[in-house]
């Protein structure tokens, strides 16, 4: 976008700006930028805004090291909102919080994560069984028994699941596989990686040739 003639700004030159997670979809903040703001964002690849209590230009992360790189640019139907689709560098509230939005009007209410956050919640959960106790979590015995039963674990499940597939239907398909995608998580954790190399991962591939990707790995081995 080098022009912004499709950019509605308001009477006060700004428009709302809404980060969100490129990875999981997570809405982290939302601000105000005006077109140097949003000029800066385009050719440096990290989220500039607009401080209306300050009066000035500022770049998220500056001080905090908290950067959002940029990875992409959009704009609503209206023109009047922008979506910055970014990679956190850490948490993206001043608070400390990952996410502006953590608080509810509802006390009580805890929606459960949707989407690519369940995975993201899920491993968050795996990986802190690490520190359970082996006899109170099973997550926790699995990492005891080591790499040794995590793999006969995935084994088990692959096997379960083609066995799903070809004789019980559906219902038991889907059951299966989010076993397997359980315990292949907690082998991911147990590797020391992050689920946002996962995504990275899957991200790179996305639009590449299966084929290409096949015979690449076939060069590298």
């Amino acid at each position: 976008m080098e022009n912004f003639s499709e950019i509605k700004f308001g009477p006060d030159g700004l428009v709302p700006s809404v980060a969100q997670d490129a990875a999981t979809l997570e809405v982290l903040m939302v601000a105000y930028m005006n077109r140097e703001s949003l000029e800066k964002t385009l050719s440096t690849g990290k989220a500039h805004f607009y401080s209306r209590s300050r009066q000035s230009l500022w770049l998220k992360g500056e001080t905090s090291g908290n950067f959002l790189e940029v990875r992409s640019v959009r704009y609503d139907c209206d023109g009047d909102t922008i979506l910055l689709l970014v990679e956190p560098k850490g948490p993206a509230c001043h608070t400390g919080k990952r996410s502006c939005f953590y608080r509810s009007l509802k006390e009580d209410e805890r929606p459960a994560p949707a989407g690519p956050q369940v995975i993201k919640a899920l491993y968050e959960i795996i990986k802190e069984r690490k520190n359970s106790p082996p006899d109170k979590s099973y997550v926790a015995s699995l990492y005891a028994k080591g790499l040794p039963k995590i793999l006969a674990k995935i084994e088990e499940e692959s096997g379960e699941l083609v066995e799903a597939a070809r004789e019980k239907g559906r219902d038991s398909v889907l059951y299966e596989f989010c076993d397997l995608w359980f315990h292949t998580l907690v082998l991911l954790s147990n590797e020391g990686l992050e689920i946002e190399a996962v995504f990275r991962e899957l991200g790179r591939r996305f639009g590449v040739s299966g084929l290409t990707e096949k015979e690449s790995r076939g060069k590298k081995g």
